[in-house]
């Protein structure tokens, strides 16, 4: 294998200006995940006296001490292009992520009730919607803490009503798929929430807290005249002596994740030993991340810099690289394990697309993970690319992608445009993971090329219409789609609208890419118990 000589200039002033932009778009990201922990640790007070631990210390205390907790999506519903940006608070109301709980590798999602009670928020409920998916596909055990307040009535929409269905459908074929359903009801799981208590193959309720109830005392009331404590109609004694709903019963919030935490241990779930943890770091230090990417897309940079600084070694075993030589392709290692790498130096050509297309399946037959480092405008486009097939060659990458057999792992590290984002495995490919830098775009393509497009396209429908365009119209739609567009690219928007499982750190690349290597590899070797059925309460 070759090692990648460093071209990079740490005290240039091109790299100290990338560094500073990328630290402050870090910053930024930062900012406002100390946002969403202020809001729901504001409630502090008023937990701690009913006895309560608020939502992060539970998550805490479930998580082996000192193991990894990679968080997921903690930018979703964040209100980026509306005039409450400064208040709006990030994370949906779920804190969700993969960790450790007594040695087992589970999904875990909990409530954020230290915001809004925990009530159900539209990007709440997609980003449930998505970790439940990975449970689902890395065949990970799903431990929930629920504490709802359910559906916020004022803020009604059928549509989430209806999609919302799909979380209790996720816990059947979690269960029926045999990966275990641990939930821990810290508080209420009311009306149709109260199927995410009983729907979990175990479930642990805290005495004087827990409420489990398809109507709360008023819709009780309102619906059928008769009236009851919450205690009496969901209370934990209640659930876990009459209706036997409840298996365990807890003293308190940290008695429950201790009994969780019991649970986990007694399943014998499979702990593979992490792999090749005694591998050689990258060659140069990750802090020079940083520094590599433009704030300004349309500026090259050779991505060989940036697999330097993550894979082992700084080892690249680079395949064709004179053919289609904006597309790179080779084989590397990450603690140890096997990875292929597809990434780009600029646009993808008929060449580049062949490659990448031969690389993808060459992976699949030797079962080789790939990752996909997004830095693409997109597909070549002219009269030139367009005789030498590049629709036909773009959708062969786009076929192999699709039909791929092997974990794939995207990183938005630049631009992600136009169809480039499909052949660079981007979010609806369902890449196994998505994560973005925080300099990253996502378009259809570029502001100012949409504006220029949609200008001649004007131009020429008046033209034919024998109609004159004033300049300063023309001029005023250019600046309106360029606005649309532009806001609508940078990270804080699409991880917003989780089109993404979350923005990383470039310097965290190398660890969160250990990480989910390991549970992709998991996963492939799990065999669990199926059943025609899921675990029914008695």
């Amino acid at each position: 294998m070759a090692i990648i000589d460093s071209t990079i200039a740490p005290g240039g002033e091109a790299f100290k200006a990338n560094r500073d932009g990328m630290l402050a778009l870090i910053a930024r990201m930062r900012e406002l995940e100390e946002r969403a922990r202020k809001a729901s640790a504001a409630s502090g007070e008023r937990f701690h006296k009913r006895g309560q631990l608020l939502p992060r210390e539970r998550v805490a205390l479930l998580l082996d001490p000192g193991a990894p907790f990679l968080e997921l999506s903690t930018l979703a519903g964040y209100l980026f292009d509306t005039a409450d940006a400064a208040k709006s608070v990030p994370g949906g109301g779920v804190i969700a992520g993969i960790g450790f709980v007594s040695g087992v590798r589970c999904m875990i999602s909990a409530n954020d009730s230290g915001i809004d009670a925990g009530a159900l928020q539209p990007y709440g409920l997609d980003k449930t919607l998505r970790v439940q998916q990975l449970a689902l596909e890395n065949k990970l055990p799903f431990v929930q803490l629920v504490e709802s307040a359910g559906a916020n009535l004022m803020r009604y929409r059928v549509e989430d009503f209806v999609r919302g269905g799909n979380i209790f459908r996720n816990l059947a074929l979690m269960s029926a798929a045999g990966l275990p359903v641990v939930t821990v009801t810290h508080g209420s799981s009311t009306a149709g929430g109260a199927y995410q208590t009983g729907l979990s193959d175990y479930i642990v309720m805290v005495r004087g807290r827990t409420r489990a109830f398809l109507a709360g005392p008023p819709l009780l009331k309102a619906a059928t005249g008769e009236i009851a404590t919450e205690e009496e109609l969901g209370g934990a004694e209640m659930h876990t002596s009459v209706s036997g709903l409840g298996d365990y019963l807890a003293e308190d919030d940290r008695d429950a994740l201790r009994i969780a935490r019991d649970i986990m241990a007694s399943l014998q779930w499979d702990r593979p030993a992490a792999l090749g943890r005694s591998s050689k770091p990258p060659r140069y230090d990750a802090e020079q991340l940083l520094g590599i990417m433009p704030m300004d897309h349309k500026r090259p940079v050779d991505m060989r810099q940036v697999i330097a600084r993550i894979v082992d070694d700084s080892d690249f075993t680079e395949i064709s690289p004179n053919y289609g030589p904006a597309t790179v392709c080779g084989h590397a290692r990450i603690e140890g394990a096997a990875i292929g790498i597809v990434t780009n130096n600029g646009p993808l050509d008929p060449a580049g697309a062949n490659k990448a297309t031969h690389f993808i399946q060459a992976c699949c037959q030797s079962k080789t993970p790939i990752l996909y480092l997004n830095n693409t405008t997109g597909y070549m486009v002219g009269r030139a690319y367009e005789e030498a097939g590049m629709i036909k060659h773009g959708s062969k990458m786009i076929q192999a992608v699709t039909s791929a057999t092997v974990p794939q792992i995207t990183i938005y590290c630049g631009a992600s445009f136009g169809a480039g984002n499909y052949g660079m495995c981007g979010r609806g490919f369902h890449p196994r993971f998505c994560f973005a830098w925080p300099n990253a775009k996502t378009a259809v393509m570029g502001g100012e090329q949409a504006a220029e497009t949609m200008a001649i396209v004007t131009e020429a429908a008046a033209v034919r219409r024998g109609i004159a365009v004033e300049k300063d119209k023309l001029d005023k739609l250019k600046a309106g789609i360029t606005f649309v567009f532009d806001g609508q690219m940078d990270v804080f928007a699409t991880s917003a609208r989780l089109l993404d499982d979350g923005v990383i750190d470039p310097r965290d690349s190398r660890a969160v890419l250990a990480e989910v290597l390991a549970i992709c590899r998991e996963a492939e070797a799990r065999a669990p118990q199926r059943m025609q059925f899921s675990v029914a309460r008695p």
